[in-house]
């Protein structure tokens, strides 16, 4: 299952790389949940998937408010139809 919140992840990562560049992966990175390998595109989980996804958006929320987050709910939207509603990350509701 942690495979399916790591793709929610990069989704989130690739829409907002498309919106503010380079920044979006920065930011990802300090995200202490997440190990970010972008040149593959590729994103781990560490522990906590729906905590990481929360932690994700809420530093996207932080920099650019709430456009981000609905920027966030709209990349994640196609992944999330995969999971159980007590499964979404809260901030994804």
């Amino acid at each position: 299952m942690d495979d399916i919140f790591a793709q929610i992840a990069a989704k989130i990562i690739e829409q907002q790389e498309s919106i503010i560049g380079p920044v979006a992966v920065e930011q990802a990175k300090q995200v202490s949940k997440l190990k970010v390998d972008w040149p593959n595109h590729n994103v781990k989980i560490s522990s906590d998937p729906q905590g990481a996804i929360d932690s994700l958006v809420a530093q996207y929320k932080e920099l650019f408010g709430q456009i981000a987050v609905e920027s966030c709910k709209e990349a994640a939207a196609q992944l999330l139809n995969q999971l159980k509603p007590e499964q979404f990350p809260s901030s994804l509701k």
